[in-house]
């Protein structure tokens, strides 16, 4: 079995793998404080810069999870591929 140091494929594919990881994590950090605002919110009244807040973060969380996700699951489906081909 190669190691990612030897193939530049698979070094490629575990530099893939910690960004969407980053990615992941930050986006729904950002989908955490969009439903915490959401509360704070409902609670206070909906002004104009908490729904600003709500919106924004929303956007930024669905931004960064969309591709990641989408990746990160790539990323495990061609690992597991290699696994069961022997490489």
């Amino acid at each position: 079995m190669t190691s990612p140091e030897n193939d530049p494929v698979r070094a490629r594919r575990a530099q893939v793998a910690k960004w969407t990881l980053l990615a992941n994590r930050v986006g729904y950090l950002f989908m955490a404080l969009a439903m915490s605002a959401f509360v704070m919110a409902f609670a206070f009244g909906f002004k104009g810069a908490i729904v600003t807040v709500v919106t924004a973060s929303l956007i930024i969380g669905s931004v960064l999870l969309a591709p990641s996700i989408v990746l990160g699951y790539a990323v495990k489906a061609a690992e597991r591929e290699d696994r069961e081909n022997g490489i």
